[in-house]
């Protein structure tokens, strides 16, 4: 999936609706005695061709997975109509297979290097009659995400661990430089701009009314003399939206800018979005 990021100082610049499916309970039983199957398999693993076999923690069923059988178009626009962000995912069709073991015996036979693949780590299974659709997929976001308050906790801890240490800005060298204190006006702001880069499904510093992000630190309450915004889209972590700020001598240059003594940060997700998940990390001068 692709990530993308975009820095701003306020003074300069830096650089559908879901699918209706429907199954009755026999199938759902069947449905589930193959995900069993197949988290069994994934426990106990043996030798599928040339891979080496390791055990592989279970994959979670997931309703919004099990996509109706035999509808075409893209996978991704499919899962992300039914309320599902994949970074990585696919799609196996077994037919002629009368129950739950018969499909797990012909997916083993022809598939296991996919049951065994560790990148994935949900798994939706629907049925019609005869023929099975299992998908295999992994979220945009980390699955030990936390909540929001962890998420901006981490953020804190990160930026303020990047300032402590000199470091190159692209050509720009930077001193270490003094810890950044919290500010709940800021980390409003930063909420609010990627919740609304999520639901509106854009990215950018300024929103679709022209507001800039001083004009949204005004609006949270904040007073402060200057502000730097650094946005990022879809990076499954505080950790790799970070890294991918400090790779960028432009986010980097607003991390390790001395003239900021506040910040705050915040994401938002939309599955239906284009990039699924949304980071605002908002400084300021008081």
């Amino acid at each position: 999936m692709r990530q993308t990021a975009l820095a701003l100082r306020f003074t300069s610049l830096c650089l559908l609706t879901s699918l209706p499916f429907f199954i009755s309970p026999a199938h759902a039983g069947a449905e589930r005695q193959l995900v069993e199957a197949i988290n069994d398999y994934r426990a106990h693993p043996q030798d599928c061709g040339r891979r080496p076999a390791k055990r592989l923690a279970p994959l979670a069923l997931k309703s919004n997975l099990a996509l109706p059988v035999g509808h075409g178009g893209s996978l991704r626009d499919r899962l992300k109509a039914s309320g599902y962000q994949a970074v990585a995912v696919r799609s196996i069709r077994v037919i002629g297979a009368q129950d739950a073991e018969e499909a797990f015996d012909l997916l083993q036979d022809d598939h296991c290097t996919a049951l065994l693949d560790s990148q994935y780590a949900d798994i939706g299974v629907s049925r019609r009659r005869g023929e099975w659709q299992v998908v295999l997929a992994r979220p945009v976001l980390d699955s030990q995400m936390g909540d929001p308050r962890s998420v901006s906790k981490a953020l804190l801890a990160q930026v303020n661990a990047a300032r402590a240490k000199p470091r190159m800005c692209g050509r720009q060298r930077f001193a270490a430089t003094r810890p950044l204190a919290w500010n709940a006006s800021l980390g409003a702001a930063a909420q609010g701009h990627s919740k609304a880069m999520a639901y509106g499904n854009y990215f950018a510093h300024r929103d679709p009314d022209g507001d800039t992000p001083a004009d949204r630190a005004r609006a949270a309450g904040y007073r402060g003399r200057q502000i730097g915004e650094n946005i990022a889209a879809g990076q499954g972590s505080p950790n790799k939206a970070m890294a991918g700020w400090l790779a960028s001598p432009g986010h980097c240059a607003n991390l390790m800018n001395p003239i900021f003594t506040q910040v705050g940060a915040g994401y938002a997700t939309e599955a239906r979005s284009d990039e699924g998940v949304y980071w605002t990390m908002l400084f300021g001068a008081n």
